[in-house]
């Protein structure tokens, strides 16, 4: 009867509920309104709507758009805040920690990445990618043994990780164990023949075993699958440059200045190259274009050119 007469008496309904309607409406609204802004391109209005959304709505999957785009947008501080409020809603999901430990990585703070990843193992032992990230955060730390230890867990989980193979096989190389190292890449490229990073790694073998022919294939297969494969110009440069062969050496950083005019490392290269064969002016020309396009490298560089000539002869090709 109570309800008949509200009915037909057109009672309005209490403010309470009317509010909490209007705040479910406005929140979809900002939701969605984010998420397409997000597929749009259009990371600085996506922001402003899933924080409008948040503001009305603790919403697990909007923090989860609103992290993805702080971490690409390389929000870091903002990211790694959210995710902390996502784990504190939801201490089982492991995918929060995931990301955190990502975070933490991209911010140099290996050791809170430690920390964050045996939480989600604590979660998962049996998780591939926990054991993945807990060896990345070992290999940043030099901890060799146990990134290994590590790396080698997330490959017994999962035998085609294959993100977790390279990167044992560049600590394997790194420890001179280069048969083991071959073992690894073999594994990837029996996979993916074309795999770049893998093709890579086993010319750093063959370079560091004394067979520079293959090496040289290699790396020069790379730059034919991808031309756009810096890390590929820059093994086989500096493969020349160790051979002594200088004019090789840059007519390949030529060829990969060419195709991207601000690589700076491609410059740095060149640079020394040319000193190599003679030429100091070209040689300054290009290492000042390089400070000029990655000024961080300046101190590595200058100890480099120093051990070429001397410190001396390295503080004048500098101008510092």
């Amino acid at each position: 009867m109570e309800f008949l007469k509200s009915l037909f008496s057109g009672k309005a309904e209490d403010p309470e509920t009317e509010k909490q309607k209007n705040d479910q409406k406005n929140f979809e609204i900002f939701k969605y309104d984010g998420m397409r802004a997000q597929r749009m391109g259009r990371p600085d209005y996506a922001i402003k709507c899933f924080k409008e959304a948040l503001a009305l709505e603790e919403d697990f999957e909007t923090m989860s758009y609103l992290t993805q785009i702080y971490i690409q947008t390389s929000d870091l501080n903002e990211a790694k805040s959210l995710l902390e409020q996502m784990i504190n809603l939801d201490p089982e999901h492991i995918d929060s920690y995931l990301s955190l430990a990502n975070v933490c990585f991209l911010q140099e703070d290996y050791q809170t990445m430690t920390e964050v990843v045996n939480k989600a193992i604590e979660i998962e032992e049996g998780n591939a990618t926990a054991h993945y990230l807990l060896g990345k955060a070992y290999q940043a730390l030099e901890d060799w043994l146990m990134s290994i230890a590590e790396l080698t867990r997330a490959i017994l989980l999962k035998d085609d990780f294959s993100e977790a193979r390279l990167l044992r096989a560049e600590i394997l190389i790194k420890l001179e164990q280069y048969e083991d190292a071959t073992e690894d890449i073999d594994a990837i490229l029996s996979q993916n023949p074309e795999e770049e990073s893998a093709l890579i790694l086993r010319g750093k073998v063959k370079e560091a075993i004394g067979k520079e022919e293959e090496a040289e294939k290699d790396y020069r297969h790379i730059t034919e699958l991808n031309p756009f494969n810096e890390e590929a110009f820059l093994a086989l440069g500096q493969l020349y440059i160790n051979a002594k062969k200088m004019t090789e050496a840059i007519e390949v950083f030529d060829e990969a200045i060419d195709l991207n005019p601000n690589f700076a490392q491609a410059y740095h290269e060149r640079g020394k190259a040319k000193l190599l064969n003679g030429d100091k002016e070209g040689s300054i020309e290009d290492m000042k274009k390089g400070l000029e396009l990655s000024p961080k490298k300046a101190q590595s560089i200058s100890g480099e050119y120093g051990n070429l000539q001397g410190n001396n002869a390295s503080s004048n090709i500098l101008g510092l």
